[in-house]
């Protein structure tokens, strides 16, 4: 009933007319919006160049209707392909190559090792000791010569019967000798300063040449590293070559993607325009369900209270005529018949419908409905 009275009020108040009119708008909007957010989605372009060609999936996403790129790839040329797969075939011949001259390399490390230990040896030593120890072996060395020259002197001046004989002594206290065992031992000193000299070089030469073999060391194992480094050069160009090969096949891809980013502000763009729409279609529609509210509340208003007001002025003068004839039964209370129908409207409106109080001598005599008093 409530349902049925609302359409009939509806057409005839053009509550449903604007209602519809709204909800067509907010649908347009969101048609309109949903496109816009479509036009305005990244798109990648597939491409095709010298070198390959690219390919991009798109899907459309169920829920929101919006398309994306779900995949992406590319194919190289035949020729790069071809050129690449003879790449690959050297691979394990020249990764097996260098790993023969890294083991022959690797037998410089034992090398370098003993080198560089021989030269910390000789580096233990300060200089002052290396000298010391020059003098010791030099004058072990040189002892058993200067014994028999001293003895051949001595004999020598016991046979020729010079053995007491002294010259040079002096009152200032210097002692004569023999002169040809002071010859001796004049020689043998001088011989001695010479060692002392020699063997401060000696020292500074021993410190040297340990440095030497500390660096000859050092140098087997910079070449032992270098080599094997070396030995896999020519991979290492092969692999260049082929990621070459790789980044040209890649071309028509980065060109495609490069040229679907240039729409990635209007990809934005369209996502706040999608959003937007959304919220306007909402908002047409509620202000369109609110019109239409307050039409029907206003009609009914009007007509409840022009329906009162009509009943009450025709049934004035036969409730006046029936108290007359009643022969003074004194009040009177009548209800309309419309009154039911009025709440019954109403009710089905939301809209409360009171009685009209006291117009034209009319009273609210019962609950809901209208009463005369004579």
């Amino acid at each position: 009933m409530g349902k049925l009275v609302s359409n009939v009020i509806g057409s005839i108040t053009g509550a449903n007319a604007a209602r519809d009119a709204a909800n067509q708008s907010a649908e347009q909007i969101r048609q309109s919006s949903q496109a816009a957010a479509a036009a305005s989605a990244f798109r990648p372009i597939g491409m095709t160049t010298r070198f390959g060609t690219s390919q991009f999936t798109r899907e459309v996403d169920p829920r929101t209707g919006m398309p994306y790129v779900s995949a992406a790839g590319y194919t190289a040329a035949p020729e790069l392909s071809a050129l690449q797969n003879r790449l690959f075939g050297q691979f394990n011949p020249l990764l097996t190559e260098a790993e023969n001259i890294s083991a022959q390399y690797g037998a410089l490390g034992p090398s370098a090792a003993r080198l560089m230990s021989l030269g910390e040896q000789y580096l233990a030593q300060t200089p002052e000791q290396a000298e010391q120890d020059y003098l010791t072996r030099t004058r072990a060395l040189l002892a058993p010569q200067r014994e028999t020259d001293l003895a051949n002197v001595r004999n020598r001046v016991f046979q020729t019967g010079r053995s007491g004989l002294g010259v040079g002594g002096t009152t200032t206290g210097r002692l004569a000798a023999n002169p040809e065992l002071a010859a001796l031992y004049n020689s043998q000193a001088q011989q001695d300063l010479q060692l002392a000299a020699n063997a401060i070089q000696a020292g500074r030469e021993r410190q040297t040449f340990g440095a030497g073999l500390l660096g000859t060391g050092a140098g087997l194992l910079g070449t032992q590293v270098q080599g094997q480094v070396g030995a896999l050069s020519p991979l290492q160009s092969v692999l260049g070559l082929t990621g070459n090969i790789e980044n040209m096949a890649q071309m028509p891809l980065n060109l495609g993607l490069q040229i679907g980013t240039a729409s990635l502000p209007g990809q934005t763009a369209g996502a706040q325009i999608y959003n937007q729409g959304f919220t306007n279609a909402a908002q047409t529609q509620a202000q369109g369900a609110m019109q239409a509210a307050q039409l029907n509340s206003a009609f009914l208003n009007n007509l409840i209270g022009s329906a009162a007001g009509a009943y009450g002025m025709s049934q004035m003068g036969g409730a006046r005529a029936l108290g007359s004839s009643a022969g003074g039964l004194g009040s009177l209370n009548w209800t309309s018949p419309l009154s039911g129908a009025m709440s019954s409207m109403g009710s089905s409106f939301g809209i409360p419908v009171s009685p009209v109080s006291n117009a034209f001598g009319m009273n609210p005599a019962m609950t809901g409905g209208f009463g005369l008093r004579i």
